[in-house]
């Protein structure tokens, strides 16, 4: 079945279902399950729906943060502690709103000693409730106006605040990354808040699980070359995209 095909037939069964499961896509196409990932992870890029756990449905009707944050999550924590491990004493650094960069503020939590910029009511509470016996982190959270996919705020006011500050790090986690687009989003709001984070900070660390490599979503934020860690797993060497993402970031940690 060609990939069109495909993208037709799942289409189909969303706007007939509106939730639909991996396991029904797999018997419905008589495709693998690794296919059927691929797939809404290439479908989610292009705004056409939102993985949830174990399935997918319109992006018009958006699960709740907290189920999404179920997706690839051992993955997740993974590329979080490896980000930690960039980061050093009295730093100053961004963070944009999404269940990767959640998972992060929970990691650094359990440090100190650094100012967070973030449009992320989640990462701020997380960052608000350190360890015991860690050291204060200053957690500034930017105004503006709130988004309709996370809780988060977006657009103009958000934009324009970030403009005021300088970091050593941004750290963001896009839709999808691929040598030829660099980091990108569907969501323009979202787009604007880290590509001006990107803009504003010394260095850009995209945190990136595996199945986000050789995603290309609507919006490109920040160019490839721009990108001066790539943060993703083991098993993304074994993605397509990943030599040519090799040859085009500066660096790339495998966690």
């Amino acid at each position: 079945m060609w990939q069109e095909e495909r993208y037709q037939r799942i289409r189909a069964l969303l706007a007939t279902l509106q939730r639909v499961t991996t396991d029904r896509i797999v018997t419905e196409l008589n495709v693998s399950r690794e296919t059927v990932r691929r797939d809404l992870v290439a479908l989610e890029a292009l705004g056409e729906l939102k993985r949830i756990h174990g399935g997918a449905i319109p992006v018009e009707d958006e699960a709740p943060i907290a189920e999404r944050a179920h997706i690839n999550v051992k993955f997740k924590r993974d590329l979080a502690r490896a980000a930690v491990s960039l980061l050093s004493h009295g730093q100053t650094i961004f963070i944009d709103a999404g269940t990767t960069t959640e998972i992060l503020a929970q990691e650094l939590a359990k440090l100190g000693g650094l100012t967070v910029i973030t449009n992320s009511f989640n990462v701020a509470l997380h960052l608000r409730g350190s360890a015991p016996g860690s050291l204060h982190n200053e957690v500034i959270i930017l105004g503006g106006s709130l988004g309709d996919r996370s809780p988060a705020t977006v657009g103009a006011t958000t934009v324009a605040e970030i403009g005021r500050y300088r970091a050593d790090l941004a750290l963001l986690s896009p839709v999808g990354v691929d040598a030829h687009h660099g980091a990108s989003n569907y969501d323009h709001r979202e787009s604007e808040v880290a590509r001006a984070m990107a803009e504003h900070a010394e260095r850009v660390v995209i945190l990136a699980d595996y199945s986000k490599l050789g995603v290309q979503s609507r919006i490109s934020y920040c160019p490839a070359e721009r990108i001066d860690v790539l943060v993703t797993n083991q098993r993304a060497s074994e993605e397509a995209a990943f030599e040519a993402l090799k040859a085009s970031v500066k660096e790339i940690i495998l966690a």
